[in-house]
């Protein structure tokens, strides 16, 4: 009966038996013992890869366990096997505030990163207290790096309580319905104990094949990569999904631990950690070594360069850890990373493929790019079949042609590009191809390499030359026209939400949008006669559309998508327009077509008075100005309702007055935009490089060459602490 009845029939049938027959304390003693058997014959699969029993009798002991606790829901623990059944979706994620922020850690990409990471590591150990620097062993625990999603987990009295995404290391998602569909993740602990652990979720290369089959038999798209299938699966409101896909989860990490009456030892290094770990009942990577020396880790780390295909997992690189848990944490942190921690990656993945053919595209600026598309190959887990040739002198460099066998590669596994062409693979057939006519014919005229000056401290251009690449005469065509538009409706810009590219595209090959002021005519019943348009999507876009059309000066600006015109420079426009007569005369701007009836009679001596703005912008800001159909465009967003504002007509005053910053890296709490509008805000000045006018480079992790542009000049260097204390 156990075996061939299913699951709701034994379960309906069976809670009236029970509770006839069968009196509570035999029902708990039963339901332990059934929940025992199941959680070890799980965890003995699941965890350990070591199957104990057939799958039918695992399914008739949680039959009879559903049954029983049917029978009495009184009995039904949250950490009992049969609480991973999926439920009903939810409505929305919640949020949870991680009790401990999670960091990223940095990336080193070769033998010379790392022994640089080791030294400056060990400069910063030798500064702490001896009592450290006399404990350390030099010992570092290296560990394969999965390429999952991280998740965080809490328990209670060893009871899973929630589980979380990263989010942006302060706040995640609650996936805590997701989380409890995973087998390998326990619900209950073997030991009692309070703890938030970290690890990473991953999907099987097996697993994916599964799950393209069926979706290839429901004429589906095909997933490209196993990372991508686990993060989407985890973030999921409908937790059957989760519970219908082999989930699996390595654990790494112990962010917190209270042992209290259990048998457990507090752990004292990362190798102890992955101990506890196992003990508790997660599953961890037995792929780890402590190593004492940097040969020993550059060995560990080629062994896994050249295994790294073989797991039914992806595997990315290492993550070396200082093995003692103290001196690490001793350490502390940099703006978002360890300093007791580093990803050592593996190279990018590399491979051939065929180039079927070179084209061009066309930037928002006019700018044409040649793209090769390839024959479609797998690179680092997914699907490759464009890759960016930059400009004609990159064609020439590596004389790619159409029909070459080449070498691609995933740079930073993010954008494909060719690195190699394998002449000796050419069989007479390929075929050069001819930038300077592609560019043309996508223009649909004449294209110019345009002059680059190099100027010097007093302004005077002491050289020149042609760019690299080719720029379209004709700024007004369609191509253009679609970049300039889906830029003006971006983020950044007017934050239309519901306008994406391919909705732009939409739109213009229905004719109902020829340039950006025509967004603002747009009617409902327009709208809903188009493809993949429901009542809902209109009415949603509509509402975005009528959101924007109040919108700053600043913004408003960069939003238009005048070439060398970015977001600080609108700043400085929005500010002139404000609090001088110099360029507005005392004219009110309150519509786009006042905009433009006062720009378009600025000279271009006229702008370069503006502190901020040279030469080159200046031209570009009268040749823009200068249009009329650019005038005829804000003439439509002005009738469609578009109002300007936010214009102060009072010069903020306040600590950092008249000081000229440069804000570059990654900072520690805040984003470099709203770091920006504290300056702004305190009476101080933002550019977007570094030169001798500048007064201050408040600069975060990673800040690149404009530190060091910095330090040339003399420039003083701020981080995020100092230049809060200076507001």
């Amino acid at each position: 009966f156990l075996v061939y009845c299913d699951l709701e029939t034994f379960a309906i049938i069976g809670r009236y038996y029970l509770k006839i027959y069968m009196i509570k304390s035999e029902a708990k003693k039963r339901i332990d013992m059934l929940s025992a058997e199941v959680d070890r014959l799980r965890h003995a699969y699941h965890v350990d890869d070591d199957p104990q029993a057939d799958d039918v009798v695992y399914s008739a002991l949680m039959t009879e366990l559903v049954a029983l606790e049917s029978a009495f829901p009184e009995l039904v623990l949250i950490s009992s096997p049969s609480q991973r059944v999926a439920g009903s979706p939810l409505e929305k994620f919640h949020k949870i505030h991680h009790k401990h922020r999670q960091w990223s850690l940095g990336d080193v990409f070769d033998l010379e990163d790392l022994k640089s990471w080791m030294k400056k590591t060990q400069r910063a150990i030798e500064k702490l207290d001896k009592s450290y620097t006399l404990r350390q062993k030099k010992e570092y625990c290296c560990e394969v790096k999965i390429d999952g999603l991280k998740v965080i987990l809490t328990y209670e009295k060893g009871v899973l309580v929630s589980g979380a995404t990263r989010g942006d290391g302060r706040i995640g998602e609650d996936v805590t319905h997701n989380i409890r569909t995973i087998q390998s993740i326990p619900l209950k602990l073997s030991e009692p104990v309070d703890m938030i652990v970290v690890g990473e979720v991953w999907l099987g290369e097996s697993e994916l094949e599964k799950i393209n089959v069926q979706r290839r038999e429901d004429d589906l798209p095909l997933y490209a990569n196993t990372r991508n299938v686990a993060a989407g699966t985890i973030r999921q409101l409908d937790s059957r999904v989760a519970a219908s896909r082999n989930l699996s989860t390595f654990m790494y990490a112990i962010e917190e631990i209270s042992v209290g009456d259990s048998s457990i030892v507090e752990p004292r290094t990362q190798e102890d950690v992955l101990t506890v770990l196992k003990r508790c009942g997660f599953k961890i990577n037995p792929l780890y070594k402590v190593c004492s020396n940097v040969e020993e880790i550059q060995d560990f780390y080629e062994q896994w360069i050249a295994h790294r295909g073989e797991k039914d997992y992806g595997i990315d690189g290492l993550v070396i850890k200082i093995n003692d848990i103290a001196l690490g944490e001793a350490l502390g942190h940099t703006g978002k990373s360890p300093r007791g921690a580093v990803a050592y990656k593996f190279p990018a993945e590399r491979t051939t493929t065929v180039v079927e053919d070179i084209a061009v595209q066309i930037g928002r600026t006019g700018v044409v790019t040649p793209v090769a598309h390839l024959r479609a190959v797998q690179v680092a887990n997914t699907t490759v079949s464009r890759a960016t040739l930059h400009n004609e002198e990159e064609i020439k460099r590596l004389d790619v042609r159409i029909g070459d066998t080449v070498v691609i590669q995933k740079a930073g596994d993010i954008i494909p590009e060719i690195v190699e062409v394998l002449t000796n693979m050419r069989s007479g057939d390929e075929r050069k191809f001819d930038m300077l006519s592609a560019a043309r014919e996508a223009c649909g005229g004449e294209v110019v390499k345009e002059e680059i000056g190099n100027r010097g401290k007093d302004g005077s251009i002491k050289s020149s030359k042609k760019s690299a690449a080719y720029y379209c005469v004709n700024r007004n065509m369609s191509a253009i026209v679609r970049e300039s538009i889906s830029h003006f409706v971006s983020k950044k810009g007017m934050n239309i939400d519901g306008l994406g590219e391919k909705i732009v595209d939409q739109l213009m090959d229905a004719g109902l949008v020829e340039n950006a002021g025509d967004i603002f005519g747009l009617q409902y019943e327009q709208l809903i006669t188009l493809e993949r348009f429901e009542a809902k999507s209109v009415q949603n876009v509509m509402s975005a559309i009528e959101r924007s059309k109040k919108v700053s000066v600043e913004k408003f600006i960069f939003a238009l998508g005048i070439r060398y015109v970015g977001e600080e420079t609108g700043v400085l426009i929005a500010k002139e327009l404000s609090q001088s007569d110099h360029i507005s005369t005392g004219k009110q701007i309150k519509t786009p077509s006042d905009l433009f009836a006062v720009l378009s009679g600025v000279k271009s001596a006229q702008w370069e008075v503006i502190d901020g703005i040279g030469s080159r912008v200046a031209q570009s800001l009268c040749d823009w100005f200068s249009m009329e159909h650019h005038g005829k465009m804000l003439e439509k967003m002005t009738v469609g309702g578009v109002q300007l504002e936010n214009q102060s007509t009072q010069k903020n005053v306040g600590t950092l007055d008249g000081k000229i910053f440069v804000v570059t890296g990654t900072l520690p709490t805040l984003s470099r935009d709203v770091a920006k509008e504290l300056i702004r805000s305190a009476g101080g000045k933002v550019a977007a490089s570094v030169s001798a006018k500048t007064d201050f480079l408040l600069a975060g992790e990673k800040a690149g060459s404009k530190l060091d542009k910095a330090k040339d000049l003399g420039v003083g260097v701020i981080d995020e602490k100092t230049f809060q204390s200076m507001l």
